[in-house]
């Protein structure tokens, strides 16, 4: 069943601010690996998750800061695969030089059905459904996956 998964996280600095450059100047080069990695299905584009992201009536909105992504993948192997072997998990590693420490979970995974392509609400919603319930079938994390036989291999 295919899986979407909405990852978010608040930048220590402006979009503009040299210490957040690595991070930004790669964007381009994961999101073009994401869309090569097998089990890719859609990812909400740059300029959609922008506007969402910074328009006071949506409900990402508005943070100048916020870096999200939206995407759907195959299956949660295909998800993890991505974001843990390959060029991804270097950044991912390294997010803690250039996003804000957060007790709050930085991404929420939910199934979808075929064809389906979440909206930036809902990826709100899912998220803030995690953050008030915790992990369950309607909005959970690596962790969830696992134990509910998705995902065999550990998440790093």
């Amino acid at each position: 069943m295919p899986l979407a998964e909405f990852n978010r996280g608040i930048l220590l600095h402006d979009w503009d601010d040299p210490r957040v450059a690595p991070f930004v100047n790669a964007l381009a080069q994961v999101n073009l690996i994401a869309q090569r990695t097998p089990g890719f299905v859609w990812r909400l584009d740059d300029a959609a998750m922008e506007r969402a992201q910074t328009d006071p009536a949506s409900a990402l909105g508005p943070d100048p800061r916020l870096a999200s992504t939206l995407s759907v993948w195959t299956d949660a192997p295909a998800l993890h695969h991505f974001v843990f072997r390959t060029l991804h998990r270097a950044f991912y590693v390294r997010g803690h030089e250039w996003f804000v420490a957060e007790t709050a979970p930085r991404v929420v995974m939910w199934f979808v059905p075929e064809g389906h392509r979440p909206t930036p609400d809902e990826a709100a919603d899912r998220y803030a459904r995690l953050c008030r319930d915790g992990e369950g079938a309607e909005a959970f994390g690596w962790a969830w996956l696992r134990a509910e036989g998705h995902l065999m291999e550990a998440a790093e």
